[in-house]
């Protein structure tokens, strides 16, 4: 696995999303109190690359987004659809290293 930067945590503000492109992959990054998720950035509801603008929030106890344009929402821990369980969108590994994130792809 190779890890790329993406950001300082400081940039992205608690309870919210930015979008990164890494190795041509549109990934959304989301910010809570204590950590930090990385799912795809595409809505395959309304195809698309828009889940990083979405409201960060939980449902149940469960940490997710919500699309902006059909309101699906979507697990930040797993990529599944909370309104459609056989939807479900990649994941990447995260880590926050001197304050900067990264996302972890794999290679080869």
């Amino acid at each position: 696995m190779q890890w790329q930067n993406v950001c300082q945590i400081e940039d992205i503000l608690p309870f919210s999303g930015v979008a990164a492109l890494i190795d041509g992959r549109q990934i959304a990054v989301f910010r809570t109190d204590d950590a930090v998720y990385a799912i795809s950035n595409y809505d395959t509801f309304s195809q698309a690359y828009v889940l990083a603008r979405g409201i960060v929030g939980d449902r149940k106890g469960v940490l997710k987004v919500t699309s902006p344009i059909y309101k699906q929402s979507f697990s930040l821990q797993t990529g599944e659809c909370l309104d459609d369980p056989s939807i479900k969108l990649p994941t990447y590994p995260v880590q926050v290293v001197d304050h900067v994130i990264q996302i972890g792809i794999q290679k080869g």
